[in-house]
């Protein structure tokens, strides 16, 4: 990632970059402002004192995510990424009033079952790449990758309010509204995409078996289906040590923010240094011993509070330069199908973070979600110290 005066970014490209991170964050707003709360709300609801089925419907949303991400890709490069984003935010915010309105946690599942189907980021993250020249496309995707940071770190401040204000049927309602908030920022204020129809497409199976974004991918799915089990055993085990419900973010939000000071010059490191391996990869060994960390030192706030901080560095990292290397590796008649790929497996990844968590908290506690991601954080190290990278970019 460059920074030049010789040639920077254009105003279309800055506004574009912006806009999409701002469709996407809305987006990511309605699935991270249930993170920190559903696990406590859901008691509520009949069938909500099973761990197993509220772990369900935490992860339910990947679910579907998982089946249609390749489909919506694929349908985004024949058909073009605006038809393909405004059919996903609507099915996004049905799923949303489905879950507003459900009288127990299996309805709640069909609900985040069907916000799932509005599987969209494919089709997002392709329309950024088609808009921006290849030397600033990590500019974007990290603009991107902030927007979901930063989203998260409102949410973490503005869900137990929120959800206290509204419940967890009026805080479902907020998430489909803002869905449909995207939808008329999409057609005000981002541009129509070029068209790849006439390009020669790879076959499919050409781009699901390349074996350097095939480790891309891996790293997707293990990245989030860590970060959904970690929000299984976060929570209860913040009320444990004493912090109520209502002040979690005092504990997330100072991490969140701390975590940006360090991401932004590891992307740029990454970038314009040619390091992009060995950022990548002190990234994924971060995640391991943040898991082994919490398995045997996070007992108290403030310990939950440092791992949490360690956590946040890694993943911003990676949510930063993993769909930046997927949208460089990918053919460009083919980026669509390709980022459809890497987001079915970040949604398999999200759907058995929590369905697994909710699993493995039931029969061996917190110290065992925490032991089965570092395992898994360490298989990704092994895949991660083979990464292929493309040449740093020069403007």
């Amino acid at each position: 990632m460059r920074f030049s005066a010789i040639d920077p970014m254009t105003p279309a490209e800055r506004r574009t970059g912006g806009v999409l991170a701002a469709i996407f964050g809305l987006r990511m707003l309605g699935l991270f402002l249930v993170l920190p709360v559903f696990v406590v709300l859901a008691k509520h609801l009949p069938g909500g004192d099973d761990a197993a089925l509220v772990g369900l419907a935490l992860g339910a949303y990947g679910l579907t995510q998982a089946f249609l991400q390749i489909p919506f890709g694929i349908a985004s490069d024949r058909f073009g990424r605006k038809p393909v984003i405004v059919f996903g935010l609507l099915l996004f915010a049905a799923g949303s009033f489905v879950a507003a309105a459900a009288p127990n946690i299996h309805v709640m599942i069909l609900g985040r079952v069907l916000q799932g189907a509005g599987a969209i980021s494919a089709a997002i993250t392709a329309l950024a790449a088609d808009l921006t020249r290849e030397q600033h496309r990590t500019k974007v995707m990290a603009m991107i990758g902030a927007s979901i940071g930063l989203v998260f770190a409102a949410s973490l401040v503005i869900a137990p309010p929120l959800a206290a204000a509204l419940g967890l049927s009026g805080l479902f309602v907020l998430i489909g509204a803002l869905a449909l908030g995207a939808i008329v920022l999409l057609f005000a204020a981002v541009p129509p995409a070029p068209s790849f129809a006439t390009h020669e497409r790879p076959p499919f199976s050409a781009v699901l078996f390349d074996a350097k974004l095939a480790r891309i991918n891996f790293g997707v799915f293990a990245l989030h289906l860590m970060q959904t089990a970690l929000w299984v055993v976060i929570p209860p085990a913040l009320i444990t040590a004493g912090l109520p419900g209502g002040e979690h973010w005092k504990i997330y939000l100072p991490a969140v923010l701390l975590s940006f000071a360090v991401m932004v010059p590891a992307v740029i490191a990454a970038e314009k240094r040619g390091r992009m391996r060995s950022i990548y990869a002190g990234a994924v060994a971060l995640l391991v011993l943040v898991q082994g960390g919490l398995a045997l030192f996070g007992g108290g706030l403030w310990s939950v509070g440092f791992w949490l901080l360690l956590f946040f560095v890694a993943f911003n990292i990676l949510e930063a330069l993993q769909p930046s290397l997927i949208s460089r590796l990918a053919p460009p008649a083919a980026k669509g199908a390709a980022l459809g790929i890497y987001n079915t497996t970040q949604s398999f990844g999200l759907f058995l973070g929590g369905a697994l968590g909710g699993w493995l908290v039931k029969h061996h506690g917190a110290v065992g979600v925490h032991l089965a991601c570092a395992v898994l954080g360490i298989i990704w190290l092994m895949l991660a110290s083979r990464l292929a990278t493309p040449q740093p970019l020069t403007n």
